[in-house]
């Protein structure tokens, strides 16, 4: 899997941090970030959803775990 926050797209809605807090922070600006380490999803189960609670959709999630990428 994995993890990117489109920075062009991001509006700092922090939905992502709030969703996945293990995944996902908000820089110094408010705007959402994957944390240094993370970008495989660090197994988190909630990385898709915080994915689809992003209201612009900045998040994005390729491949599966275990899986293919996709």
């Amino acid at each position: 899997m994995h993890v990117s926050i489109d920075h062009d797209v991001c509006i700092g809605a922090g939905q992502c941090a709030l969703t996945a807090p293990r995944v996902f922070t908000q820089d110094d600006e408010g705007y959402g970030t994957v944390l240094p380490g993370r970008r495989d999803g660090g197994g988190h189960p909630l990385v898709r959803e915080a994915a689809r609670a992003c209201p612009v959709g900045a998040v994005a999630v390729r491949g599966v775990p275990g899986g293919d990428a996709g």
